[in-house]
């Protein structure tokens, strides 16, 4: 991003220019007051939301240190020598946390256990209820016993903006349950109150929302238990390594020769800060789309509570402490019917799973608890999920909110998964690769209007329009320059950036390629500045019908003669 010291003299020599295009001259006047006074990315108004994987806005220089540090740590590769296993998932946390590293995966991990008319038998003895899927060595791996008539997959959670859900008070989350239905609205809604690893013995229990299940209330328990279950790498807070296959041959002692605790406090502490100070996913536009008045009028929003607001409490970090988190999931366990895990967690019964969270729903691939839906496209995943939870004995078959999904008309659904794809969606990135780069301006120049014109939340421009006010303008273009990561260029040396001449009008860029149409070298198909060998065999390979095509250099549809003519007569 420019700094304002940089860019004050290419805004005064715009300013200068512009003076001599008096039809310019508001539009200019308005975007050097957008950067020095108004609302913007640089006046403290307008920031853009991180994108996902990006730390907490407002941390301090030493918050952001320790997340730095966290980070090294959540992608630290762990080996044999270093305490690894003897039975383990992964060798790194960012090995499963990956789209992006701290958010959600593809990874599954495996659970299984007994289940009786007494009830449900975890295996424990036998290595259960998780069994890994690595191990150090054949004779130390670990295998689903026999007599298990269980067995459930489980796909990585991702833990941006937990920081923020772990502050939220207890007594919100609480509020929300209605174990008993007692409203009679057929959404029963359970706590799963749990301890914390780090508590003193005897301490209170807190409300769980962490894991599919809720198992966890704190970022520090779910390290802990992450690093032992998921690396099998003890420490202070879990101190003894999983038994392969339990009671079962070779001893524990025969695959582990590490001494425990294999890593210190210092590596838990470490990686709850970084999760900690993980940003929540984006949502683009930010106050919602018609799609989420449907979702609430159906019902969903019984279970997938739209947002929370963390305690104001001083001993909270400023980026936390009373801040607002949109997860869109009450945190509370469910009756998932026959779509559960049938797998009891703690206080958490077979049938039940925790209301999934929907921020960052966008990249998640695959869905539900087993990962049952992938691949496809975001809509097709996104449709199955919703349908599955028509599934016998849920909730939401129960309470009539999957029927009422049921009775919307195609156009109505539409909207609704419409809002579901914006949980997640950064502003700007039209092309929705996470980077807001030369294409995305494109997209912006696109719907650049300036005042006048009006696009709703639900048009495609509205990612364009941070300020939500309904057109696409100076504002929103100091806010898009705040987080471009393109080309910062100034062709024709006019002390002006080639994008702001674009957006104003002041270079055409009739090919829409971001570049103003002066700048270029006509016949350049790869970009590189010259015309040469390259250009002529990409032209050649377009050869024929070919209308939009860049080889298409006369515009007439085709690439034939007359473009190759175009391209040699500025060979370079």
């Amino acid at each position: 991003m420019l700094s304002r010291a940089r860019m004050r003299p290419r805004c005064v020599a715009w300013l200068t220019r512009c003076q001599r295009h008096l039809y310019l001259a508001a539009a200019c006047m308005a975007f050097v007051a957008s950067i020095f006074f108004a609302e913007s990315a640089w006046g403290g108004g307008i920031v853009p939301q991180p994108k996902m994987g990006d730390p907490l806005g407002g941390l301090t220089s030493e918050q952001l240190a320790r997340f730095e540090v966290g980070l090294v740590q959540f992608n630290r590769v762990f080996t044999e020598e270093e305490g690894l296993g003897p039975v383990f998932n992964k060798t790194s946390c960012g090995g499963c946390h990956n789209n992006p590293v701290g958010g959600p995966g593809n990874i599954t991990v495996t659970r299984a256990g007994l289940a009786t008319k007494d009830g449900f038998d975890p295996l424990a003895e036998l290595g259960g209820s998780l069994f890994q899927q690595e191990a150090i060595s054949d004779e130390c791996a670990e295998v689903v016993p026999r007599k298990a008539n269980v067995i459930a997959f489980r796909v990585t959670n991702g833990m941006m903006g937990y920081g923020v859900v772990q502050a939220i008070p207890d007594d919100d989350i609480l509020a929300l349950a209605d174990p008993d239905d007692a409203n009679g609205d057929g959404i029963s809604g359970r706590v799963n109150m749990v301890g914390a690893a780090e508590d003193p013995p005897n301490s209170p229990l807190h409300v769980g929302r962490f894991g599919w299940k809720a198992h966890a209330a704190t970022m520090t328990t779910f390290s802990a238990g992450a690093s032992l279950n998921e690396l099998g790498i003890t420490n202070p807070l879990k101190p003894v390594d999983n038994d392969p296959n339990g009671v079962n041959p070779p001893a524990l002692e025969d695959c582990d020769a590490v001494p425990d605790p294999e890593i210190g406090i210092e590596f838990v502490e470490q990686l709850t800060d970084y999760q900690r100070f993980l940003a929540a996913p984006p949502q683009t536009p930010r106050s919602g789309m018609s799609g989420e008045v449907i979702f609430d009028t159906i019902g969903c929003t019984l279970c997938h509570t739209p947002s929370f607001t963390a305690a104001n409490d001083p001993l909270l970090e400023d980026a936390i402490r009373n801040k607002v988190v949109k997860p869109y999931s009450d945190f509370l366990l469910h009756d998932a019917g026959q779509a559960a895990d049938f797998i009891e967690q703690g206080m958490a019964g077979a049938r039940e799973l925790k209301t999934a969270p929907l921020m960052g729903l966008r990249v998640r691939d695959p869905l539900w608890h087993d990962g049952r839906f992938d691949a496809g496209t975001f809509e097709s995943r996104v449709t199955l999920a919703i349908l599955e939870h028509g599934a016998l004995g849920s909730e939401s078959l129960d309470s009539g909110v999957f029927s009422n999904w049921q009775a919307l008309s195609p156009a109505f659904k539409s909207l609704l998964i419409a809002f579901l794809d914006s949980l997640g969606r950064r502003e700007f990135d039209a092309d929705g690769d996470d980077d807001v780069e030369l294409d995305d301006f494109v997209v912006f120049a696109a719907c650049f209007t300036g005042p006048g014109d009006f696009y709703t939340p639900d048009d495609a421009c509205a990612i364009s329009d941070i300020d939500q006010d309904g057109d696409v303008d100076l504002t929103d273009y100091s806010s898009f320059l705040a987080v471009y990561f393109g080309p910062y260029d100034d062709c024709n040396a006019n002390g002006v950036l080639d994008l702001t001449d674009i957006i104003t009008g002041g270079s055409l860029d009739d090919n829409a390629n971001g570049i103003p149409d002066e700048c270029e070298t006509v016949g350049d198909l790869n970009g590189d500045g010259v015309v040469g060998i390259i250009d002529l065999l990409i032209l050649l390979s377009n050869w024929g019908p070919c209308k939009g095509c860049p080889a298409d250099l006369d515009g007439d549809g085709n690439v034939g003669i007359f473009d190759l003519l175009i391209l040699v007569s500025n060979w370079d």
